[in-house]
C-alpha cells in the first residue's frame, strides 16, 4: 500500500519524474553528440529533424548513435525494472539480476546455443537465454535457502556469486573451444552497446515490453508484499501467482537485455537504492508504484552516463560501459554487504 504524500512534499513529489526524465533526455542527447566524431547539439538536433550539415553527420546520428542510445534505453529499463523486481519479490537487498546469476545463465545459454548448436542471430538464442536465466534463478534460490536459518539476504548472494562464478568459467571454456563462440563471447561479455545491428532491438523489444508490463501491474501488490506474506495473504494477494509472474518478468526483462548487451552487472542492484532515496527525500516512501517506474528512467541513465564516460575516456577507441558500471558497483556492493550483520550467515 502506497505512502500518502504530504501537503508540503508534494512539490518534490511532482519534480521527482521532471527531473528524472530532463536527466535522461540530457543524457540521450549527448549520447547522439559524443564519440569518434564530435557531433554539436544543435547539428545532432537539425539531423533528427531532417536537415542534416552532412552526409556523414546523417549516417553517425542515423546509423550508430541512434541504435546505439535506443538499445542503451531499452536494457537500461530492463536490467533497473528487473533489479527493482528482485529485491521487492526476494526482500533482498543485495538482489540483482547480475549478482545472483540471473546474467550468467543467460550469458551461459547463449554461448552454448552459439558454440554447439551454431545459432548466429539475436532472435534465434534469445529463447536460450530465457531458459538460462530461468535455471539460474531458481538454482541460485534453491541454494540460498538450505541451511537451518533459510534463506537470508547474504545467503543468496553467496549462493549468486558462486553459481556466477562456475557458470561464467564454463562460459570461458565453451568458447575458448569454438571461434564463433569466442568472438560473440569477446564482444559482450564485458556488456557493451556498441557496434550492435540495428535489427536487434526491434526483435527484442517486444519480450522487453511483455517484462515491463508485468512488473509495472505487480507494484500494488508488491507493496503489500513488503509488510510481510501473512499481511499480504490476508489483504487479498495471492503469493504464488505474484512470484510466478515476478519470476516470468524477471527472466524475459534480463534474458532479453543480456542477449544484445551482455552480461552487465550492478545495475539492478544501485539503481533501486538510488529510487528509495530519492522517493523517501520526496515524501513518498518505500512505494512500488513509484519505484519501478523511477527505476526504469534512471537505470538507462546510469547506463548511458558510463557509455559516454567510456567514449570520452579512451577516444578515439572507447572503454565498454559494464566496466565503468562494474567500477561504480563493486564498492557499493562491499558497504551494502558489510551493512548487513554477520549473523545472517
Amino acid at each position: 500500500m502506497g505512502s500518502p504524500v504530504s501537503t508540503a512534499k508534494r512539490p518534490r513529489a511532482v519534480l521527482l519524474p521532471v527531473l528524472s526524465v530532463t536527466l535522461l533526455v540530457a543524457l540521450i542527447s549527448l549520447s547522439l553528440s559524443v564519440g569518434a566524431l564530435g557531433v554539436p547539439l544543435g547539428q545532432v538536433w537539425d539531423t533528427l529533424l531532417g536537415s542534416a550539415p552532412s552526409s556523414r553527420i546523417d549516417n553517425v546520428v542515423w546509423s550508430v548513435r541512434v541504435p546505439r542510445t535506443a538499445l542503451g534505453v531499452a536494457a537500461g529499463a530492463a536490467l533497473g525494472l528487473a533489479g527493482t523486481l528482485m529485491q521487492a519479490l526476494t526482500r533482498n537487498p543485495l538482489a540483482d539480476p547480475g549478482l545472483l546469476g540471473v546474467s550468467a545463465g543467460a550469458a551461459f545459454s547463449i554461448v552454448l546455443a552459439v558454440g554447439v548448436l551454431g545459432l548466429g542471430s539475436a532472435y534465434g538464442y534469445i529463447w536460450f537465454a530465457f531458459g538460462g536465466a530461468l535455471a539460474a534463478s531458481v538454482l541460485v534460490y534453491v541454494m540460498g535457502g538450505l541451511g537451518r536459518s533459510g534463506s537470508t539476504p547474504v545467503k543468496l548472494a553467496l549462493a549468486g556469486v558462486a553459481v556466477t562464478a562456475l557458470l561464467t568459467s564454463v562460459t570461458s571454456a565453451i568458447a575458448l573451444t569454438d571461434p564463433d563462440a569466442l568472438n560473440r563471447f569477446r564482444f559482450w561479455s564485458a556488456g557493451t552497446l556498441a557496434n550492435q545491428d540495428q535489427a536487434v532491438l526491434p526483435r527484442i523489444l517486444p519480450f522487453l515490453l511483455a517484462g515491463a508490463l508485468i512488473a509495472l501491474a505487480l507494484g500494488p501488490s508488491l507493496n503489500r508484499l513488503a509488510l510481510g506474506d501473512d499481511v499480504a495473504t490476508s489483504l487479498g494477494v495471492r503469493l504464488l501467482p505474484l512470484r510466478l509472474l515476478g519470476v516470468a518478468a524477471v527472466t524475459l526483462l534480463t534474458g532479453g537485455a543480456v542477449a544484445v548487451i551482455g552480461p552487465v552487472v550492478f545495475i539492478g542492484l544501485i539503481v533501486p537504492h538510488v529510487a528509495r532515496v530519492l522517493t523517501q527525500y520526496a515524501g513518498i516512501g518505500p512505494d512500488y508504484r513509484w519505484l519501478l517506474p523511477l527505476s526504469a528512467v534512471l537505470a538507462p541513465s546510469l547506463l548511458l552516463a558510463a557509455d559516454i564516460t567510456g567514449r570520452l575516456l579512451a577516444k578515439p577507441t572507447e572503454i565498454q560501459a559494464g566496466i565503468l558500471v562494474a567500477l561504480i558497483g563493486g564498492p557499493f556492493f562491499i558497504v551494502m554487504v558489510r551493512r548487513r550483520r554477520l549473523a545472517e550467515l
